[in-house]
C-alpha cells in the first residue's frame, strides 16, 4: 500500500474543501449556469467521480429541476450509496418522471425502507414534497391515513398542507388542516399560505384572525403572506394595521416583508408611499429592488422603472431571474426591438439565458414584437420545458399568424407527455381563428373536455365566436353563443357586433347591437353602431331613442388610436387622421406594407389547403 505524502493529502483536502465551498455558494445563487461552472471544475480536477461532492452536485442540479445533467451526474458516481440514489429518486418525483423514477426504485441495490415495512412519516413527508399532480398528493394522503399518522403528526401534517396548497387543491389543505388534533405556527402559516396561493383572500385572513386568537403570534413569513392577500383584496386599511406591527416587532429589517409592503403599496395606487418605504430602508438587495421595480411598471412609470433598473445596476444589485422577467414583459421591451435586443444580451451576459422564468419571458418578448424565429430559437435552445414556455410559443405563434407551426408544435407538446391545460387550447383556438381554420377549431373545442379533459369557459367561447366572426360565419356565431352557459356575455356579443361590423352586414349589425343595448352594455360601441346604422337608414326616431338612451348611461364616444414606434419614437394615429409628422413617409410604407399583404394573402389562400392536408396525414 503506497501512502501519499503529507503535502499531498493536505492538498486533496484543501481542493475539496474549496470543491465543497463552490457548490454551497452555487446553491446559493441558484442558477443553472452556476451549477454547469462548478460540474466543470469537478471533471478537470477528476473530482466529478468522488461520491459526497458527485451527491452535492447531483442534489443542486435536482433542486434546479435539470433532471438530464443529474443523471449524467449519477452515471459518472463509481461507488454509489443510498444517498445516491435517494436524490435522484427525488430529482425524478419532483421532475414528474414517475416512469422513471419506479425504474430506479426497482434498480436500487439498497433501500431505506424495504417491501412489507411500514413506512415512517418521514419518508411519506418527503413523498409529500416530491408530489406534482392532484393524483399522486391523493395517493400520498391515503397512505398517511392507512398507517393513523395524519392527525398525530404535526410534521407530517404541515407536509400535506402544503402539498394540497402547492397543487392548488385548497379544500383539501382545509380538510388536513381542521383534522389535526395539534397546530403550531407552521401549520398556521402552511394554511394560509395555501389560501393565498388560490386566491381565497377572505379565507386568508379569517385564519389569520382565527391565529392570532389563538394565541400564536405572526413572524416574518406570516407577516409577509397576509401583506400579500392585502394587497391582492386592494384592503390598504388592514395592511397599514399589519405594518404597525411589523414596525413594532422589527419586521421591516426582513427585505421580504418589506417588499410586501412595497407591492402593497404599489397595488393599492400608492406609489408615493412605496417610494418613501424603499427610501427608508439601509441597504439595497435583490427582493427589495425587483419589488420597487415591478411598482414602477405596474404603475405605469416605465421610464422611471429603467431609470432605477440602471440605478440597481450600479449599485451592484445582482439582478434575479424576477428582475429580467418584470422588465422583459413591460410593454417598452415588448414595442422597442432596439431595447429587447440589449436586455437580451445583458441576460447573455449575466448567465441567465438558461434559466426557464427568463428564458420564457425572452421567448414572449420576442413573440409580441413579431420575431417569430427569434422566439423558436429561444423555445428550442431550452434544456428542459415546462407549461408555461409550451404555452408561450403557441400563444406567440397563433397571434403572429403561423397558426400550422402552433398546432405543429401542438403535437409535440403531447408526444413530450406534456399535458395541455385551458391557456394552451386558448393558443390553439387563437391560431386557428388568425389562420382561418375553422374545421380544425371547431374539432378541438367541440373535443377539449373529452379528449383533453379541460372544461370551456368564456375565453374559449370567445376564442371560436371570433374565429366563425372572421370567417363570416354570422348565424353559426350566433348559435354557439345562445347555446352557451355564457349567452348573457356582454364581451362574447361585442365581438359578434364587430365581425357584423366588419362583414358589412347592417341588418344582423342591428339584431346584434339592439341585444347589447337590452343587456345594458357599458361600451358605446353598440350604440353608434345603431346609430349610425339608422343615419344611413333614415330611421330618425330609432337615433334619437338610442342616444337618449346613451346620454342617460353617460357613456361617450372613446377614440381609438393606433401606434407604429420607428427607431425608438412612437407615432401616434387617430380615425380619420389625415395630416401627421412625417406623414408621408409613413403612408407610402404603409400603402407598400399593403401591397405586400395582398401579395402573401393570395399566396397564403393557394398554398394553405395543400399544407393542412399535410398537417391532417
Amino acid at each position: 500500500m503506497i501512502i501519499a505524502p503529507p503535502s499531498s493529502v493536505t492538498a486533496a483536502r484543501s481542493s475539496l474543501s474549496l470543491l465543497s465551498s463552490l457548490i454551497h455558494r452555487s446553491v446559493a445563487l441558484g442558477c443553472f449556469p452556476a451549477a454547469q461552472a462548478v460540474h466543470a471544475s469537478l471533471i478537470k480536477t477528476a473530482f466529478h467521480r468522488h461520491t459526497v461532492l458527485g451527491n452535492r452536485l447531483l442534489d443542486l442540479y435536482s433542486g434546479l429541476g435539470a433532471s438530464q445533467s443529474a443523471v449524467a451526474v449519477f452515471h459518472d458516481i463509481p461507488y454509489k450509496n443510498i444517498f445516491t440514489w435517494n436524490i435522484l429518486l427525488k430529482a425524478f418525483l419532483r421532475d414528474g418522471q414517475v416512469r422513471s423514477a419506479h425504474r430506479l426504485f426497482d434498480e436500487m441495490p439498497e433501500r431505506d425502507v424495504e417491501v412489507g415495512v411500514k413506512p415512517s412519516s418521514f419518508t411519506l413527508s418527503i413523498a409529500a414534497s416530491c408530489a406534482t399532480s392532484a393524483l399522486q398528493a391523493k395517493l400520498v394522503h391515503s397512505l398517511v391515513v392507512r398507517f393513523g399518522l395524519g392527525s398525530s403528526n404535526v410534521v407530517l401534517g404541515n407536509s400535506l398542507i402544503d402539498m394540497y396548497g402547492r397543487l392548488d387543491l385548497v379544500g383539501y389543505a382545509s380538510h388536513v388542516f381542521h383534522a389535526m388534533d395539534e397546530v403550531d405556527l407552521i401549520s398556521w402559516n402552511s394554511i394560509i399560505s395555501a389560501y393565498s396561493k388560490s386566491d381565497c383572500s377572505t379565507e386568508a385572513l379569517e385564519s389569520f384572525h382565527e391565529m392570532w386568537i389563538s394565541g400564536f403570534s405572526a413572524d416574518e413569513f406570516t407577516a409577509s403572506c397576509v401583506l400579500n392577500v392585502c394587497a391582492n383584496l386592494m384592503d390598504l386599511a388592514k395592511g397599514e394595521q399589519l405594518l404597525a406591527h411589523c414596525f413594532k416587532a422589527g419586521f421591516l429589517s426582513n427585505s421580504i416583508v418589506s417588499s410586501a409592503v412595497i407591492d402593497m403599496y404599489s397595488m393599492c395606487g400608492r406609489l408615493d408611499k412605496a417610494v418613501q418605504v424603499f427610501q427608508e430602508m439601509t441597504r439595497w438587495d435583490s427582493p427589495l429592488c425587483n419589488s420597487m421595480l415591478a411598482s414602477y411598471f405596474y404603475s405605469g412609470c416605465e421610464d422611471e422603472a429603467l431609470t432605477f433598473f440602471v440605478a440597481a445596476l450600479r449599485n451592484d444589485v445582482k439582478p434575479t431571474e424576477f428582475t429580467f422577467a418584470t422588465v422583459l414583459n413591460s410593454r417598452l421591451c415588448c414595442s422597442s426591438i432596439e431595447l429587447g435586443t440589449q436586455l437580451h444580451c445583458w441576460v447573455c451576459k449575466t448567465g441567465f439565458e438558461s434559466d426557464m422564468i427568463t428564458a420564457n419571458a425572452l421567448l414572449d418578448m420576442y413573440a409580441k414584437l413579431g420575431l417569430v424565429e427569434d422566439a423558436l430559437n429561444i423555445f428550442y435552445a431550452m434544456a428542459s420545458k415546462d407549461l408555461v414556455a409550451w404555452n408561450t410559443v403557441i400563444m406567440g405563434l397563433g397571434k403572429n399568424g403561423q397558426g400550422l407551426q402552433a398546432l405543429r408544435i401542438f403535437g409535440e407538446m403531447q408526444k413530450s407527455g406534456m399535458e395541455p391545460d385551458k391557456i394552451t387550447l386558448i393558443g390553439i383556438l387563437l391560431a386557428c381563428s388568425y389562420t382561418g381554420m375553422v374545421h380544425e377549431g371547431r374539432r378541438i373545442f367541440s373535443s377539449m373536455e373529452k379528449k383533453y379533459g379541460v372544461t370551456r369557459d368564456l375565453e374559449h367561447y370567445a376564442c371560436v365566436v371570433e374565429m366563425m366572426g372572421h370567417a363570416g360565419r354570422l348565424k353559426e356565431a350566433m348559435d354557439i353563443i345562445e347555446t352557451s352557459p355564457h349567452n348573457l356575455s356582454l364581451s362574447l356579443w361585442s365581438l359578434l357586433l364587430e365581425a357584423c361590423w366588419i362583414h358589412n352586414d347592417l341588418a344582423f349589425s342591428e339584431i346584434i347591437a339592439e341585444k347589447l343595448l337590452q343587456l345594458k352594455a357599458c361600451s358605446s360601441l353598440p350604440y353608434l353602431v345603431l346609430i349610425q346604422i339608422y343615419t344611413i337608414s333614415g330611421k330618425w326616431e330609432s337615433m334619437a331613442r338610442v342616444q337618449k338612451i346613451m346620454r342617460e348611461r353617460g357613456l361617450k364616444k372613446v377614440k381609438g388610436h393606433s401606434w407604429i414606434c420607428i427607431r425608438n419614437y412612437i407615432h401616434v394615429f387617430e380615425p380619420n387622421q389625415i395630416f401627421h409628422c412625417k406623414g408621408e413617409a409613413i403612408y407610402s410604407i404603409l400603402g407598400l406594407l399593403d401591397w405586400v399583404m395582398e401579395v402573401e394573402e393570395h399566396v397564403h389562400e393557394k398554398f394553405i389547403l395543400l399544407e393542412h392536408y399535410d398537417y391532417c396525414f
